[in-house]
């Protein structure tokens, strides 16, 4: 059959298939489809305000039926009917008259029990209530709808209750459910006429839509299918794609032009068996033959490649045969083959920039620059790196020795260099050379390089036997530093590697010097912040009786924080300790640090308390903010020392008792002698620096062997748990009073710290000690100058007892010069407290407010020697101020070599006499 007489068929057959659809045309199904459409939303909506409706009818019955009821039962004049002894006489014309004014059905008054006094059915009264009562006698209102003697009704039953607010009896008010429903059946004829005068402008809007859209497509007639049948057969020949349809008798229907040319037909061709035409491939007969699917199938035909795709077409409307159609790939196959090795490429190096530089760590970012070459770009890669890189410097120098620090192969048993080996590369080999002028060195063949082979000639020779024949070296250099040089060794394949392989190879290590060397500066600046920051944290506790004392500080894997802690000895045998927190990272938190502590020693010297001590230490913080905004910022990025956070104890191991405060930070642990564990519950101050609320102060009496546990808030914060999980853990690892401080440091540790932890923790632990009674001794001293000489024989005598009697006249100086200044500057009373600890304290204490101040007197001055004298006796001497006054205290060193004897103390009291001895 002729492509003619098979064009002519198409056209006819179109033409005659648009005909008969011709009556269903688009216009037509979009006027069903739209009148369907508001058919159903009529529906819908006539089915809503149905449903509303009666809803609504439901809701309306229940509350007339409430409302009636309450009316009723709150009327005047219904207490007193119910206590008639015949209510049913009184309330039955009543209700009746009632229920008929409401509009009800029924309205029955009851007892408590259910029994009717009214009823519209008379002979009803007496009976029990059909309904729900027990609500009702509880003093509530209930809504229901049952079954009751006039039908199906909806009722509300209304308790009666006495001035004493007792249910006495019940009223019930409702109706019947058809009534209700009339209501609604009554709005139907409303209902149905809107919806019905809605689907009727709505289909008249469709009928418009429908016509408008038929007048506008015009319909199809023949002239236009013949138009459409040409442009077809126009766009089919002129197609740069073969197109055969095969019939279901293997004869060839059509084929355009393209396909003639791939597949070499003849030109009388179709209308033949598709297996007797001459030039036809087999193999590309059998296909076409055997009409099964076929999708992108390379075919080799007349020496070119074919793509060819075979679909039936039956399942299409069509005749049954098949449609093939067919492409030339023949240079797309070549193409394809190098954009493969591209895309590979550019896979490898899309691969680098995710997976190298993903930490901040030198060595383990030479590994990952390994693991991405092994093995799509090389067989083996090694990474050498010049030892000050690895701890944060710069090269220096000239030297090309550099340490392995990553290996990766495709096997593991390679005669290479291993890791952690300092090799100093020779000037003849690649790699001194890369290093020195910083160029990729290619090697094609490692058997005929005498320079490379000059560095090691046995391992050279074990490199080679093994397999090992290509070289890229590639110096690893940053902002035109040299790092070290990145080595690619090729044996599995034979091709050598080529100038393309190099501008790869150069591609990968840039990419992972930049890495190495963000994490080099990382490196520098976190070894610095670490020196800075333990430089400035206690290196030893000092000693002191009060406490013993276990600490911990570990800084986070990823920088070095701003945590603090420290134990501050303060007079009178008591100590603060103390913990702090500075919000982030780097140098500028480990200097806030520094200097946060520094000030809570010098704010501790005044002997402050802790709420005061926070205060000061607080307004401290908003001047450095303050200043630091005038004078533009930190320079370093910082953002001042806003953010941080102190908690601030003082623990008296006399009294035992504990001064607390915080300023925003997380509460300690108390450890009971007994194993509970508290977290007390302090006033929650504001962080440090933000100002306007003042800080309080918290009191605990500790028994002897509790522990305070101290924390910040690295330890018990973590993003895998809630805090209050932390908080939990925290006091199961601390349950156990038989620890020692250092023993539930490290089981604290164990139980609340991941294996890397994302925040620096600090961690202080103090068990409390007491002096007992044998270790102090005090007096009420009587406010008169003569009482000075008792209180120096007491205090001798008691010097006597504790062994100190060579301290004796030295302490009865320091006593008489203290209290004879109470007597003479302060007021009444006056107290003296001598404490036995490592040394000897001596505290007098006044209800006055006035400081003493020392001064040097003239020789002519009759008085003001006595403070100089203290000073000169005492080790240290100070002053501290209390809610009843303040406390003059001295402290001696304990009898020793460099102490001060009696004959000392004579000594020094003549010198400040500046008199000669009698």
């Amino acid at each position: 059959m002729s492509v003619v007489n098979f064009s002519d068929r198409f056209r006819g057959a179109s033409v005659r298939s648009l005909a008969e659809r011709r009556p269903r045309s688009v216009a037509g199904q979009v006027f069903v489809l739209q009148v369907a459409l508001v058919v159903l939303l009529v529906l819908g909506a006539l089915l809503a305000l149905l449903l509303q409706s009666r809803y609504d009818g439901d809701r309306e019955a229940r509350n007339r039926s409430v409302a009636v009821a309450q009316t009723f039962a709150h009327g005047p004049g219904l207490l007193a009917a119910l206590e008639r002894p015949d209510p049913a006489e009184v309330l039955q014309p009543v209700a009746e008259t009632a229920r008929k004014k409401a509009g009800v059905d029924f309205l029955v008054v009851m007892d408590v029990n259910g029994i009717r006094y009214s009823h519209p059915q008379p002979e009803l009264i007496g009976q029990r209530f059909v309904g729900t009562i027990v609500p009702s006698l509880a003093g509530k209102v209930h809504t229901e709808r049952v079954d009751g003697p006039l039908g199906d009704e909806v009722q509300a039953v209304v308790p009666v209750t006495n001035p004493d607010g007792q249910v006495v009896a019940l009223v019930s008010a409702g109706l019947k459910v058809q009534n209700v429903t009339g209501v609604v059946n009554r709005q139907l004829p409303v209902i149905l006429g809107t919806s019905a005068a809605g689907l009727a402008v709505a289909t008249a809007g469709t009928a418009l839509v429908t016509r408008r859209l038929r007048r506008q497509t015009h319909g199809l007639g023949p002239a236009e299918m013949t138009r459409v049948y040409e442009h077809h057969d126009a766009v089919l020949h002129a197609v740069r794609e073969g197109v055969v349809i095969v019939g279901a008798d293997g004869r060839l229907v059509l084929a355009n032009d393209e396909a003639v040319r791939l597949l070499g037909l003849p030109p009388d061709a179709e209308g033949r068996h598709v297996s007797e035409l001459p030039g036809l491939d087999p193999r590309m007969a059998d296909l076409m033959c055997s009409g099964r699917l076929a999708t992108d199938e390379v075919v080799p035909a007349a020496g070119l490649l074919l793509a060819v795709n075979q679909r039936p077409t039956d399942p299409y409307g069509g005749h049954g045969g098949t449609v093939v159609t067919i492409r030339d790939t023949t240079e797309l196959r070549a193409l394809s083959g190098r954009a493969q090795v591209a895309r590979k490429r550019l896979n490898l190096l899309y691969d680098a920039g995710v997976g190298i530089g993903t930490t901040l760590d030198v060595a383990r970012t030479a590994e990952e620059l390994a693991d991405v070459a092994v093995p799509r770009f090389a067989d083996f890669v090694t990474v050498d790196l010049a030892d000050p890189v690895l701890r944060g410097e710069e090269p220096s120098g000239t030297s090309s020795a550099m340490r392995r620090t990553a290996s990766r192969g495709i096997r593991d048993d390679h005669p290479l260099y291993p890791v952690d080996r300092v090799i100093d590369f020779v000037a003849s080999t690649p790699q001194a050379r890369g290093f020195g002028s910083g160029r990729a060195e290619l090697v094609t063949d490692l058997s005929q390089a005498p320079g490379w082979q000059a560095q090691d000639p046995e391992r050279a020779g074990a490199i080679v036997a093994y397999g090992i024949h290509s070289l890229i070296t590639v110096p690893l250099k940053a902002r035109g530093v040299v790092l070290g040089v990145a080595n690619f060794w090729r044996s599995e394949k034979p091709e050598p590697f080529e100038d393309e392989d190099v501008a790869l190879a150069e591609e990968l290590v840039a990419r992972a010097a930049v890495a190495i060397d963000n994490a080099r500066r990382y490196t520098r600046e976190h070894a610095m912040a670490v020196t800075l920051q333990r430089s400035l944290l206690p290196r030893a506790l000092p000693e002191q009786s009060a406490v013993e004392v276990a600490h911990r500080y570990l800084p986070a894997k990823s920088g070095v924080g701003g945590d603090w802690f420290d134990v501050i000895p303060l007079p009178g045998s008591r100590v603060a300790l103390v913990v702090g927190d500075v919000v982030g990272h780097g140098l500028h938190a480990a200097a806030t640090m520094g200097r946060l502590r520094t000030a809570v020693h010098n704010f501790s010297t005044l002997d402050l308390p802790p709420d005061e001590l926070l205060g000061r230490l607080d307004d401290l913080v908003g001047r450095v903010d303050q200043d630091e905004a005038e004078a533009g910022g930190n320079p370093d990025g910082g953002t001042g020392m806003t953010g941080a956070t102190c908690l601030y104890a003082v623990y008296d191991p006399v009294t035992r008792h504990c001064a607390l405060a915080r300023a925003g930070h997380p509460m300690p642990a108390l450890v009971h002698p007994g194993g509970a564990v508290e977290f007390p519950d302090l006033p929650a101050g504001p962080p440090l620096g933000l100002g306007g609320i003042p800080f309080e102060t918290a009191e605990l009496e500790l028994a002897e062997g509790s522990q305070l546990v101290f924390y910040t808030d690295g330890l018990i914060e973590d993003r895998t748990r809630d805090i209050d999980v932390g908080l939990e853990l925290l006091r199961t690892a601390l349950a156990h009073p038989d620890r020692t401080p250092e023993e539930s440091c490290r089981a604290v540790l164990e139980a609340l710290l991941p294996a890397h932890p994302k925040d620096d923790v600090a961690l202080l632990i103090a068990r409390t000690r007491v002096l007992g009674p044998e270790r102090v001794a005090d007096w009420d001293v009587p406010f008169h100058p003569e009482a000075v000489s008792g209180l120096r024989t007491a205090a001798a005598e008691r010097l006597d007892a504790w062994g100190l009697s060579e301290m004796a006249f030295t302490t009865e100086l320091i006593l008489s010069e203290l209290i004879t200044n109470a007597i003479r500057y302060g007021s009444a009373p006056v107290h003296v407290r001598l404490i036995h600890d490592r040394g000897l304290i001596c505290e007098v204490s006044d209800s006055s407010s006035t400081s003493p101040h020392l001064r040097y007197a003239a020789s002519t001055d009759e008085g003001g020697r006595g403070l100089f004298l203290v000073a000169q006796l005492a080790e240290r001497w100070g002053t501290r101020y209390t809610g009843q006054g303040k406390v003059i205290w001295a402290e001696q060193p304990p009898p020793g070599p460099g102490s001060y004897d009696s004959g000392r103390g004579a000594e020094v009291f003549l010198d400040a006499l500046d008199a000669d001895p009698l």
